[in-house]
C-alpha cells in the first residue's frame, strides 16, 4: 500500500528541481536589475541613444520628431517657430511621466522668443532632472535657456552619443 499512496505526491526530486528553477530565475532578474542600474548617467544616455540610432543622420531620432531633429537651423514646416531667427534651435524632449510636458515647455520657450522645434519624447532612465545639453560653442545660450525655464534645469555638455537635435540645444524635461 505504501507505493500507491506515494504516487499521489510530487516526487522529492521534481520539487527540488522546481525550486531550483525558480531560484535561477530570481537570481537572473536580480543580476539584470543590478547590472542595468549600475551604469553612470552618461553611459546610460549613450546606451539609450545608441539603441535609438541604427542608421546615420536623422533616422536615429524618434519617429515623431524625425523632421524636427534633422539638424537644420532654418525654420521649416516641422513645427519650428519663425518668431526669432537669432540664436540656436531649441529642441524639447519629455523623458518623464507627465503627458504633454514637452509641449508646455516648448510653448513657454517659444513665448520667450526662442526658435523651437516640434516637441518629442525620449526614453531614458539615466537623466533624473531637467537638463539642458549643449555643445562647447553654445554654453552661454544653454545657460540662458536653463535660467528661462521656470523650474530650472541643470546644464551639461552634450554626450557624443546624443544624436537628437543636432546643431541645436536639447532640453530634456521630467518635471514642471
Amino acid at each position: 500500500m505504501t507505493p500507491e499512496r506515494d504516487s499521489d505526491r510530487l516526487p522529492l526530486r521534481a520539487g527540488a528541481m522546481l525550486l531550483l528553477a525558480v531560484a535561477v530565475v530570481f537570481v537572473g532578474l536580480g543580476w539584470h536589475s543590478a547590472a542595468s542600474s549600475g551604469n553612470s548617467p552618461e553611459a546610460d544616455l549613450r546606451a539609450a541613444a545608441a539603441s535609438e540610432s541604427t542608421a546615420p543622420s536623422t533616422s536615429g531620432a524618434p519617429s515623431s520628431t524625425t523632421a524636427a531633429s534633422s539638424g537644420s537651423l532654418a525654420p521649416s514646416a516641422a513645427g519650428e517657430s519663425s518668431a526669432s531667427t537669432s540664436g540656436p534651435l531649441v529642441c524639447v524632449y519629455n523623458a518623464g511621466t507627465i503627458t504633454g510636458l514637452a509641449v508646455e515647455v516648448t510653448d513657454a520657450l517659444k513665448a520667450k522668443g526662442y526658435r523651437t522645434s516640434a516637441p518629442g519624447n525620449l526614453s531614458t532612465s539615466s537623466i533624473t532632472e531637467n537638463t539642458v545639453f549643449y555643445t562647447a560653442s553654445q554654453r552661454a545660450e544653454a545657460q540662458k535657456v536653463a535660467s528661462d525655464l521656470d523650474g530650472g534645469a541643470s546644464i551639461d555638455a552634450r554626450p557624443s552619443a546624443f544624436t537628437q537635435c543636432r546643431g541645436g540645444i536639447a532640453v530634456v524635461v521630467l518635471t514642471r
